[in-house]
């Protein structure tokens, strides 16, 4: 059974920083592609960085230029360098990856983390 499992929220005041780590865990043949979403209160879940096996990434309009997107690929785990933090970023932050699991061919799944809030004060 694949599971992420994330880390490195907290609360951080304006122009702060902050990492997010996403760990994947279980038996894993690939990892396609995995992704930074966050969801504030009140609106919906919004993508915010991508990183694909293939080395493509992109980012939110919204955080392009403050946030950071690489992989440890030895390791399983995807960060998220979050640098300049602004009280619009307050959200709980989610990973996700395209994932194909060890034993399964031709077709990969949908997993997440369980979120973690980031707060950023005024």
């Amino acid at each position: 059974q694949v599971q992420l499992v994330e880390s490195g929220g907290g609360l951080v005041q304006a122009g702060g920083s902050l990492r997010l780590s996403c760990s994947v865990f279980g038996n894993v043949a690939s990892i396609n592609g995995m992704y930074w979403y966050r969801q504030a209160p009140g609106k919906q879940r919004e993508l915010v960085a991508t990183i694909t096996s293939g080395g493509n990434i992109n980012y939110a309009d919204s955080v392009k230029g403050r946030f950071t997107i690489s992989a440890d690929n030895a390791k399983n785990t995807t960060y998220l360098d979050m640098n300049s933090l602004k009280p619009e970023d307050t959200a709980v932050y989610y990973c996700n990856g395209d994932i194909r699991p060890d034993g399964v061919r031709w077709r990969s799944y949908d997993y997440w983390g369980q979120g973690t809030q980031v707060t950023v004060s005024s």
